[in-house]
């Protein structure tokens, strides 16, 4: 089974559906999906939002692009910065991770906004990497590396 069509089409879908959403400025794929890499574990993308942006709908389609990658043994991370371009963390699938709900959570401030996980003690991002994102797919296309053939066909 070829794993980057399938990881492309529902990229493309996310990208489409977040798109319509109030308090998003930019959508950009990072890290292997941006390569020509055959089998890439998961699909990285880094979503910029305002910082007044209710993330419950993003999570939504988050859970949805999860459910999609999960169905063929692989996985999904969309990660949140914010438009000063600092990584907010990663957005969240379930709800919150409050502690007293999840005593596992590793969030730096578990519950404060809902729907993101900011685990920054784990999860890292170059400032120029979210600066200057390999390819932008939302507002515009921007490409700052080769373009792999499968991923301008579906963009």
């Amino acid at each position: 089974m070829e794993i980057r069509p399938i990881f492309l089409s529902a990229a493309l879908i996310f990208t489409r559906n977040a798109a319509q959403l109030t308090g998003i400025t930019r959508i950009a794929m990072i890290g292997s999906m941006t390569t020509s890499k055959a089998d890439p574990k998961d699909i990285d993308l880094l979503v910029t939002v305002t910082d007044e942006m209710d993330l419950t709908p993003l999570a939504t389609l988050s859970r949805k692009l999860l459910g999609k990658t999960q169905a063929i043994n692989h996985g999904t991370d969309v990660f949140l910065a914010d438009q000063n371009q600092d990584l907010l963390g990663q957005n969240l699938f379930m709800e919150s991770l409050r502690f007293g709900v999840r005593k596992s959570c590793d969030a730096q401030h578990c519950g404060r906004r809902t729907y993101l996980h900011d685990d920054l003690q784990d999860v890292r991002l170059t400032p120029s990497l979210i600066a200057e994102p390999p390819i932008e797919l939302w507002p515009e296309i921007i490409a700052r590396v080769a373009v792999p053939e499968d991923v301008e066909t579906f963009f």
